[in-house]
């Protein structure tokens, strides 16, 4: 048996193996995760800030062609300077160099008037295609007729362009053509990008590395539970999972886990103290029906009187044995969901007399007394048959712990609108606090030993406990050492109660 479990857990672990291995780490997700994001971060911060240094020095090339221009064309409006020896060229190639731009004057053709080389004619081809604003010029006529100003300001590409029309000849129009290059800004990019590029590739190792540790961090955590979940699938209830210094949910999910754990080990607890009670409550009327029945083959079969007794210990051992094996499978039928309850109205007043009925034995030949406060026609929905099953196995737990006196006490009685309250309360030693949680479990014996009367399985409180929760229905114990115990059950009106108590009102 224990090979074939071991073989059963190995095929299982292997077919975790495969699952894991074809499935991604978490491990892998939260790296993939970080380092995606950081990569998203520091590209857009690398676009950003490209695209903020250009935006940015676009804008001061703006303001400084548009604030040179005019400079310019301040001083042309004046007289040329005598020290000139009035070559105009020469003193704009001089405040070219001046305020760092370029000057030209134009014709609105784009023919360059202005300045000229001595050795070359303004006609000479070369001249024209090398200085010539043909194109451009259309361009920038257009940006100066839109304008709100007497000048404008084009971006041609290369450089930031200052135009506006200057008067020099009575029957032409000339314009001022003031040119700030780009250049710096471009070589400024490049060296930028080339810099910003190393820092990048260091950054996202970095970042990587960083991602790496993080996700491992928090992996960490889950692989160890993930291993441990195992080691308790096994069978091993001494794991602890811890989750403290990874975070609040973390922790809570390790808290959560612990309560699996000794919720699992009080299960498996109680399945083989479960098995090995039923195993000797199995046993014991099997030898008993065994021994009797050797008996009367051996002994008693001859004789009419023993043989009547040791047949009656055969059968009383089988009934036994057929209430063990009626309530382990009411048991099972209950908690497995197959038996379905058939809930209908109750009088609830007429069926706990009907209980007691079953216990007149007890009050004829043993001296019982059943002390009853019962609120009449008091009705509910539930399923008659295993209701009668909680019924019955409440007052014969309370006909077996009541005390010397022999008294069980039955209530049922009205306790709101809504609601009434089934008791049933004995006079025996009661029960120790730290046992009230465990008394609904399955062949839960009291540390106090008593004669018992009513014969039972141990699973009578359990079924109590199962058939109640099926139902939906509050329940409890009130108990007291040296006082004795009661055990209660809420039941809600019907339907039907409910509307007829309404009407009477």
């Amino acid at each position: 048996m224990k090979t074939q479990k071991r073989e059963k857990m190995k095929n299982r672990f292997k077919s975790y193996r495969w699952r894991k291995k074809n499935s991604t780490s978490i491990y892998f997700l939260l790296w993939a995760i970080f380092a995606a994001l950081s990569f998203l971060v520091m590209s857009v911060a690398s676009i950003s800030q490209r695209i903020i240094l250009s935006q940015s020095y676009k804008q001061e090339a703006s303001r400084e062609v548009t604030e040179k221009g005019r400079q310019v064309k301040g001083v042309l409006s004046r007289d040329v300077p005598e020290w000139t020896g009035g070559n105009y060229s020469g003193f704009l190639r001089f405040l070219s160099q001046t305020y760092d731009v370029r000057i030209c004057i134009l014709t609105e053709s784009g023919e360059v008037l202005f300045p000229q080389e001595e050795n070359f004619s303004p006609d000479a081809p070369e001249l024209q295609e090398g200085l010539g604003f043909a194109e451009e010029m259309d361009d920038l006529l257009k940006a100066l007729e839109h304008s709100e100003e007497s000048y404008a300001v084009h971006d041609s590409g290369d450089e930031y362009v200052y135009i506006t029309k200057i008067p020099m000849y009575q029957d032409s129009s000339t314009y001022l053509y003031v040119g700030k290059s780009l250049m710096l800004l471009q070589m400024s990019i490049s060296r930028m990008n080339v810099r910003v590029g190393l820092v990048f590739v260091f950054l996202l190792v970095l970042s990587f590395a960083i991602s790496s540790a993080v996700a491992g961090w928090l992996a960490k955590p889950l692989s160890e539970m993930t291993d441990k979940a195992w080691l308790l699938a096994q069978g091993d209830f001494n794991v602890d999972f811890h989750g403290t210094g990874y975070g609040k949910e973390m922790a809570q999910l390790a808290e959560s886990l612990n309560f699996a754990r000794d919720e699992l080990s009080k299960t498996d607890r109680m399945q083989k103290e479960l098995i090995a009670n039923v195993s000797h409550d199995f046993k014991t009327p099997l030898t008993m029906i065994k021994a009797y029945a050797s008996m009367i083959m051996e002994i008693s079969g001859d004789i009419p009187e023993k043989r009547n007794k040791h047949a009656q210990v055969i059968v009383d051992e089988a009934d036994r044995l057929t209430s063990l094996v009626g309530d382990v499978l009411d048991l099972s039928k209950i908690r497995s969901g197959i038996d379905v309850l058939k809930k209908t109205d109750l009088d609830m007043s007429a069926y706990v007399y009907e209980t007691l009925d079953r216990f007149a034995y007890f009050k004829d030949e043993h001296g019982y007394s059943f002390i009853t406060d019962i609120d009449e026609e008091l009705y509910t929905c539930v399923d008659e048959q295993k209701i009668g099953q909680v019924l019955y196995n409440l007052i014969g737990n309370a006909v077996n712990y009541t005390g010397a006196d022999k008294k069980v006490y039955v209530r049922l009685k009205k306790e709101t609108k809504e609601c009434f309250r089934f008791s049933v309360t004995d006079t025996g030693k009661g029960i120790k606090p730290e046992e009230l949680p465990d008394i609904w479990e399955r062949y839960y014996r009291s540390s106090e030993t008593h004669k018992r009367p009513v014969k039972g399985t141990g699973l009578g409180l359990s079924i109590v406990k199962t058939i109640l929760q099926k139902h939906e229905l509050a329940f409890g114990v009130d108990s007291e050492v040296g006082k004795g115990s009661t055990f209660y059950v809420i039941f809600p009106y019907s339907a039907e109660k409910e509307e007829n108590a309404s009407v009477n009102a």
